[in-house]
């Protein structure tokens, strides 16, 4: 019979990599995650004050975490990541492969270096920090959780390569997950609709309209909202779920 702490705290001793924590989605995942129990390596490419400020907040409510420079595009990067948690942590159970760029310009106007860097970071840093997890995963397997888009299988004139790469990430999730399953290792993904974050309010005011008026539950969704569900593909909760790609979108229809 599961203990009362294992119940209030089902992620108690375990160490989580979430990549992209400085703000957002990552932001929220971090937070939900340490409160279940884990301690937290809290990934940043750029803003080291948030994700400073982050690290601070979960200390003060009982957590225990690291903030880490990492650039998910530089694979020198991405393995000094990983390195730092082993290094610090010595262990490792989850991976949230939760880091991404948008910001696509028109069709017209895209560039190879403006592609190249939306790839880098979502398609080629989700593996390659996939990579890095399964080898320092310890004998009781681990958990892989990669975050993908209702764009990555849903047809967008907005994000002609941000959606190529999200339907990479499920791809990569179900080869990864046929994989690594004799392992003890399940890979999942979650697939936000649009999400009140700074990327998704950044989206014209139409777009924002039309999702909330085309979806069942009549509005965007929320940060904390998508942790949830990273949460529950965290836990043991989820054990007998692997490959799968979960829609978090309030049940939208365009």
């Amino acid at each position: 019979m599961e203990n009362s702490s294992n119940s209030v705290q089902p992620l108690a001793g375990k160490v989580a990599v979430v990549t992209g924590a400085s703000r957002g989605i990552g932001h929220a995942i971090a937070q939900r995650l340490s409160k279940d129990g884990a301690t937290i390596v809290v990934n940043y490419a750029q803003n080291r004050a948030k994700a400073e400020e982050l690290v601070a907040t979960l200390a003060a409510n009982g957590g225990q975490a690291i903030a880490v420079q990492a650039d998910l595009g530089n694979l020198a990067d991405v393995r000094r990541l990983f390195e730092q948690t082993q290094a610090q942590f010595g262990r490792l159970d989850i991976l949230v492969n939760n880091a991404g760029i948008g910001g696509e310009p028109a069709f017209g106007e895209m560039d190879a270096e403006r592609y190249a860097a939306i790839f880098d970071v979502n398609v080629r840093g989700v593996l390659f920090a996939a990579q890095e997890a399964a080898q320092r995963f310890g004998a009781d397997g681990g958990r892989i959780i990669n975050l993908s888009s209702v764009l990555g299988n849903r047809p967008s004139a907005f994000g002609v390569a941000y959606g190529a790469t999200k339907a990479a990430v499920d791809s990569i999730t179900k080869s990864l997950a046929v994989l690594l399953g004799p392992k003890g290792i399940r890979v999942n993904a979650v697939a936000p609709g649009l999400t009140v974050t700074d990327m998704g309010t950044a989206m014209p005011a139409a777009i924002q309209e039309h999702v909330a008026r085309t979806t069942a539950l009549g509005r965007m969704g929320e940060a904390e909202e998508i942790a949830d569900v990273v949460a529950f593909l965290a836990g043991d909760s989820s054990r007998w779920i692997t490959g799968q790609t979960v829609y978090a979108d309030g049940g939208n229809w365009s």
